[in-house]
């Protein structure tokens, strides 16, 4: 009889045994591996597509430096990060800002995983590094052409820092936008809108370059302007895919809206350029897609594929008013136009997040076209406070960089031989 009981006890017990032991956090080599791609895709971003993007588009006496600009922005980005930035970003519960108990990853351990996944942390630590460092880099497209080289790479580090850290951490890190509400699936506010208002600031702040509004500036190469677009392109699968954090179905639907967006935005620009300028231009499809990727990345985990193609359609057509129309109109002188393209394309897509965030393709999540019309006031209460705290501070990083460097801006015969010579020594193309 006791023996019965006691095998009749252990039929109970045993699957409450193995239940507890299922909800222990395990390592999933399937998620770790697809982020491992994913972080190795984010990467390839900057010192490859973005530096090509930047360089084509630039005069070919500043390619160089103006790829340098991309490539050193991404060491300077990576290191930050490493050093104190993820620390102050995701670790600790501040409203506004982390703790140093992660200073130079001090205290992660090689077999600890990042909170609520199945992935190491310092896998999670290294993806994250990635977007601050793109962050960054894009500012550099307003900028570029008469910035010194050491006031960049100074302003590079205290911008991670002091700009994109907090924000990051307002959003992701547990800050008070993320407990507010709002929804930045892979960085539209924390990557695109603060970078596009930096370079913004910082192109106001230099002032224009010789050559603005008085000759026809031509891009160093055509050729290497849609290269460093489709690495873009190819990047961005990890760097929305990737935000998923596992090997999983928002994976899937978040590579699945970056391309449909991606090819909307870039058909869109290209047809309201063809109608406007009466020609298509390969800069102005590749731009295109280039918004189109832009607008969906706030949203891209939490749309539907169809949402996607008005979403993108419409971030190329924001991108060509803005890189194209308000310049003009304005006469800021943008050089790449980073704020045309992230900055107001960010602002756009952010915004349409609000309105077309899906109950169906994300649980928790639910827009203004499902019945939440507060979830377009979250979305622009961070836009707003995004914009603001990034011109303030950006501002504030310029002054203190360009005052350690002895004024930001290259002497008038340096702008007038090329960066590449007068900075590098070196020379990216033969030109008169």
């Amino acid at each position: 009889m006791s023996k019965r009981i006691l095998l009749s006890l252990a039929a109970v017990v045993a699957p409450m045994t193995v239940f507890a032991q299922d909800t222990t956090p395990t390592l999933n080599t399937g998620d770790t591996a697809w982020l491992l791609i994913s972080t190795a895709l984010v990467a390839l971003m900057t010192p490859a597509g973005l530096a090509l993007f930047y360089g084509g588009l630039t005069q070919s006496k500043n390619v160089l430096n103006t790829m340098g600009m991309s490539f050193v922005a991404f060491c300077v980005g990576i290191l930050v990060w490493v050093i104190a930035g993820y620390s102050l970003a995701f670790e600790g519960g501040g409203d506004y800002i982390g703790t140093l108990d992660a200073f130079l990853l001090k205290s992660v351990g090689v077999n600890d995983l990042a909170d609520g996944t199945s992935i190491p942390k310092l896998l999670f630590i290294a993806f994250q590094g990635t977007f601050a460092a793109i962050a960054v880099a894009i500012v550099s497209g307003s900028i570029i052409e008469r910035i010194k080289y050491s006031t960049w790479i100074i302003f590079s580090a205290l911008w991670v820092l002091a700009v994109y850290v907090p924000i990051a951490h307002w959003v992701w890190g547990g800050g008070f936008l993320s407990q507010d509400g709002e929804l930045d699936f892979a960085g539209g506010t924390v990557i695109h809108i603060s970078a596009g208002i930096a370079g913004l600031v910082v192109s106001y702040m230099l002032g224009k370059r010789k050559t603005h509004g008085v000759e026809e500036v031509r891009p160093s190469s055509i050729k290497l302007v849609v290269l460093g677009a489709a690495l873009l392109w190819f990047g961005w699968f990890g760097f929305n895919g990737g935000s998923a954090l596992g090997a999983n179905g928002q994976a899937a639907l978040a590579v699945v809206t970056t391309m449909v967006a991606a090819c909307a935005g870039g058909m869109s620009w290209l047809f309201f350029e063809w109608f406007e300028e009466k020609r298509p231009t390969l800069i102005g499809t590749a731009s295109g897609a280039v918004s189109g990727l832009v607008a969906i990345t706030p949203g891209a985990g939490y749309v539907s594929a169809g949402d996607a193609l008005i979403i993108g359609f419409l971030g190329g057509i924001v991108g060509y008013l803005g890189a194209v129309k308000l310049k003009k109109i304005i006469g800021y002188d943008d050089t790449l136009d980073a704020f045309g393209v992230h900055g107001l394309v960010g602002i756009f897509g952010a915004i349409a997040t609000g309105v077309f965030a899906n109950p169906s393709m994300a649980e928790g999540v639910k827009g203004a076209l499902y019945g939440n019309p507060g979830q377009v006031s979250a979305q622009l209460v961070a836009v707003g406070v995004t914009i603001v705290f990034s011109a303030v501070a950006t501002a504030v990083v310029y002054k203190v960089s360009a005052l350690l460097t002895g004024g930001g801006r290259v002497h008038e015969e340096a702008e007038d031989t090329g960066l590449d010579h007068a900075i590098h020594g070196e020379k990216g193309f033969d030109y008169n």
